[in-house]
């Protein structure tokens, strides 16, 4: 089968080489395999690196520009311009295992009746604090039921990244959704569930994502994925899943409670209530990642919990207000424009 493989980037010449070169040196037959290199306008080396190392000895690797410069245009460039009966996405931060591909299609031609498959992603680092980041990333408590950050069996998950699409999958559900800066993913991946298609997570297909290398840049990666979630909702009439939520009603609760709480006493206690709850299933989910990885990491853990829950919840919030309020009023924001992943 033909499998085009389709990396949507800017500003990757750290971790370009090392994608592309997982992708080409994979176990499938070099010639039933195209890459589109999308690219978002890039103004490092990145364009330089694939113009002198990849396009003039590799005949399958193929660079398009992105003028707009997000992932989900990126991605229906490359789906335009693709040739094959699956279609792969794969970030310029990630590199796929030698034997991503081969599983994937194996999967899909001994099971018919899935319509994407993909696996479990390992968060790796490059220093102290990115690792303590990788580890909250990968915890249950961190992420909720997000399984392809964790699991390790094959099940029919609601989402995933880095997933292997038959062809006749945006055939049938269209292509992703270009307002959608962030959760583009999700987004393609709830309708495809919704109109009855199957995702499988395979424990098989494995790759690995460079995570964010500071807390600034994971708290703006989680607020963007908080309030582009209520764009989703908006759209499908729907919630896709009930720990997109969650953090939010933390937020309300915390500030809420704060501000009532100086007019009227009794709301100290319910204010408290969250801290304390809140606090100990942090410490207990920290202590014990801890047990395993080391208590090095132990305030940073409990940071990077507070980051993720507390900036996805606020993004969601601030969704609420731009998409359900301002919009309503006929008003609109473009604080919130951003770049590929």
């Amino acid at each position: 089968m033909k499998v085009s493989v389709i990396v949507p980037i800017r500003n990757e010449e750290v971790h370009i080489r090392e994608c592309l070169d997982s992708i080409l040196s994979q176990d499938y037959p070099r010639e039933c395999m195209e890459i589109l290199v999308i690219d978002g306008m890039s103004d490092d080396n990145t364009r330089g690196i694939i113009q002198d190392e990849y396009l003039t000895k590799f005949s399958n690797v193929s660079l398009l520009d992105n003028p707009k410069k997000t992932a989900p245009t990126a991605m229906n460039i490359g789906i335009r311009r693709s040739l094959g009966d699956i279609i792969i996405r794969m970030d310029g931060h990630s590199y796929m295992d030698r034997d991503f591909v081969k599983n994937a299609v194996d999967i899909l031609n001994k099971k018919p009746y899935i319509d994407c498959v993909g696996g479990p992603i390992e968060s790796i680092n490059e220093d102290y604090k990115s690792q303590a980041i990788s580890l909250a990333m990968s915890s249950p408590f961190g992420v909720g039921n997000a399984k392809f950050r964790y699991s390790k069996e094959e099940q029919l998950v609601d989402t995933l990244a880095f997933g292997a699409y038959r062809r006749e999958v945006f055939e049938r559900i269209g292509l992703f959704d270009e307002e959608l800066v962030r959760n583009q993913d999700d987004e393609l991946n709830f309708r495809l569930v919704k109109s009855g298609g199957k995702i499988l997570l395979s424990p098989f297909i494995r790759s690995f994502y460079y995570t964010r290398s500071s807390f600034g840049k994971l708290w703006k990666q989680y607020y963007q994925y908080g309030f582009w979630k209520v764009k989703v909702i908006k759209k499908h009439h729907q919630v896709p899943s009930l720990r997109s939520l969650i953090p939010m009603a933390f937020v309300m609760g915390l500030l809420v409670s704060a501000f009532i709480s100086f007019f009227y006493t009794p709301f100290r206690w319910l204010l408290f209530l969250i801290c304390i709850s809140y606090g100990i299933g942090n410490i207990i989910s920290a202590s014990i990642i801890c047990t395993r990885e080391g208590w090095k990491y132990f305030f940073m853990l409990i940071f990077a919990f507070f980051i993720l829950h507390f900036s996805y919840g606020l993004g969601f919030l601030d969704g609420l207000w731009r998409f359900c309020v301002m919009q309503g009023r006929g008003m609109q924001s473009d604080k919130h424009n951003g770049l590929t992943r």
